[in-house]
């Protein structure tokens, strides 16, 4: 072959341009620490690292992200239910003081008003938040467990808000109520009590204590308009077999009246009326003297049932109860549908307990269903539509939940009972005023004076009302440091859950922690350089193309001008 010096020339710069672009390649890998620039450079490098970029992406999205807002929630959710384990340790702690017997009225109500601090307290605990966000309320992260302040009962108010509650129970609703019925004690005090007086004694066989039984509303102060029917709460029973029947078919169940205006067996009487004795028989009847001196006494005994919108109490007679509740089956459901429109600061918002229907528009198209199902019939549906998850992504098909929902710690039970007690020590306060102001009065005046005898009768009278009553009052007590340690137990079920959410997710933390490293690592020997041998092949390069600079240069220097 023949060599020109233009061949050469030609030569010596390929290699040298060759030179140059290794020597740049290397140049960049040691700017960029990367072994690559563009995907031609290595392909396979480059698929790799698609991957294995991805695979980082997602485990620090996991480890850095999700599983630490997961870890925050917990932590906060945990916090709250220890200071209601603590609250819920000191009530009982109450309740075992006001079971006492050696206690009066003073010392209960001292008992009575720390027990209400304290039920304030643990609800205002079910609002906690995190990050703007309630804790307890399910996916309504933007609404309160509670009212935070009075709504207004004026319906032209934007603020007024009116519902329709469906509150799903079965037979053990049913609860037994004490009452001591003192007859014409009631309102007696020293200025009205005239000894002297035809028909003021009153005779202590005539006190009597009566066990009556009660559905208690999850409410007080429900809504009742005597002009509007639809006000006055009606009773049904579902059958289970209907019940599944209809959540399998997605249609609405068979409700049967229980206790419903249609069947007659239900009257309304206010808690401010009282029996009016004046006539014979009485013309007037508080709630509990309706069932208990008027329909149990019937013949044959009335089956009737009693609404007390103020308390939230459906009292129900004797007959009505061996006729309807006593034999019925436990997988059967009573549905009490009634309405309320009267809202405090503290009550519990519904729409996180119950099926319910915000019928503030008067418009029957406007109302916002809560917890129904949302086909045509709008049948209710079982109470775990109301358990609501809030589950963050904490691995590759790893799901966590971090949310308690307030029905599983929060119940509605505890301000019900506290009302229970509030009632309880207004009935003592006020035998206890009467038996004192008779005791007084009966100290007072002397053996074989006019009255005497009446007065004497009527302080035996009181002291048995008295007895019963402070009697009732230490079982309330009794009663309510079991239902409280109910509740604690229920809290401590919450707390072990969430601990245990919590243990778990450290566990996942700790692994997605060395896959996060072990990928890093993979990510890093597949892109990244040695930058020593990198150093070093650069250093090298350089040696080269020098030395292919001089060489060319050597060659380029002679040509056949040289020899003419």
């Amino acid at each position: 072959m023949r060599m020109t010096n233009k061949i050469m020339q030609n030569n010596s710069l390929y290699n040298i341009n060759n030179n140059k672009e290794l020597q740049d390649k290397l140049s960049t890998q040691m700017s960029t620490k990367k072994k690559i620039s563009r995907p031609s450079d290595d392909p396979v490098i480059a698929i790799r690292a698609l991957r294995l970029r991805s695979d980082v992406s997602q485990i620090t999205q996991y480890y850095s992200k999700n599983a630490k807002d997961a870890e925050s929630w917990l932590k906060v959710t945990g916090d709250a239910l220890e200071t209601t384990a603590e609250i819920l340790k000191s009530m009982a702690g109450l309740c075992t003081q006001g079971a006492v017997k050696v206690f009066d009225a003073s010392n209960v109500s001292i008992v009575v008003e720390q027990l209400k601090e304290l039920k304030d307290e643990f609800y205002s605990t079910g609002n906690v938040d995190y990050a703007g966000r309630y804790m307890f309320t399910g996916y309504r992260t933007d609404t309160s467990l509670t009212f935070i302040e009075n709504l207004p009962e004026n319906p032209n108010d934007p603020a007024y808000r009116k519902y329709s509650i469906t509150e799903q129970l079965d037979a053990s609703a049913v609860d037994v109520v004490n009452y001591t019925q003192i007859g014409n004690l009631k309102g007696t005090t020293k200025d009205t009590y005239d000894p002297a007086a035809d028909g003021v004694k009153e005779q202590e066989a005539n006190i009597e204590n009566h066990d009556i039984y009660r559905i208690r509303l999850s409410y007080d102060n429900i809504k009742y308009d005597p002009a509007d029917a639809s006000t006055i709460p009606k009773i049904t029973t579902i059958s289970k077999a209907d019940r599944d029947t209809s959540i399998q078919n997605g249609t609405r169940p068979q409700e049967t009246d229980l206790i419903s205006p249609a069947l007659g067996n239900i009257t309304v009487i206010s808690s401010t009326v009282e029996t009016d004795t004046t006539t014979n028989p009485p013309t007037t009847w508080s709630a509990q003297d309706y069932i208990t001196e008027w329909a149990n006494k019937q013949t044959p005994p009335a089956e009737v049932a009693v609404l007390i919108p103020e308390t939230g109490e459906l009292l129900i007679s004797d007959a009505l109860y061996a006729k309807s509740f006593q034999k019925m089956d436990a997988d059967t459901e009573i549905r009490i549908n009634y309405q309320k429109d009267n809202w405090k600061k503290g009550d519990m918002r519904p729409q996180h307990y119950f099926a319910c229907d915000d019928i503030t528009d008067p418009d029957p198209a406007k109302a916002i269903k809560y917890n129904q199902a949302e086909d045509a019939n709008g049948k209710y549906i079982p109470c775990e539509r109301i358990k609501q998850n809030m589950e963050y992504d904490v691995g590759y098909n790893q799901r966590i939940c971090v949310n308690t929902n307030a029905h599983e710690v929060f119940t509605l039970d505890m301000d019900r009972n506290v009302d229970d007690l509030e009632q309880m020590l207004a009935e003592l306060k006020e035998i206890e005023d009467i038996k004192t102001d008779l005791e007084n009065m009966l100290k007072g005046m002397d053996e074989g004076a006019a009255g005497y005898d009446n007065l004497k009768a009527s302080y035996a009278a009181a002291e048995k009302a008295h007895a019963f009553i402070r009697e009732n009052a230490q079982k309330m007590f009794e009663g309510m440091i079991t239902k409280v340690q109910k509740i604690s137990d229920f809290t401590s079920l919450a707390i072990t859950d969430n601990g245990t959410r919590a243990s778990r997710l450290d566990l996942i933390s700790n692994r997605l922690m060395t896959q996060k490293s072990t990928f890093e690592t993979l990510q890093s020997a597949n892109e990244d350089i040695d930058v020593t041998e990198v150093t070093v092949q650069l250093t090298s390069m350089n040696y080269s193309y020098q030395s292919a600079l001089l060489a060319t240069g050597k060659i380029l220097q002679n040509s056949l001008m040289n020899y003419i």
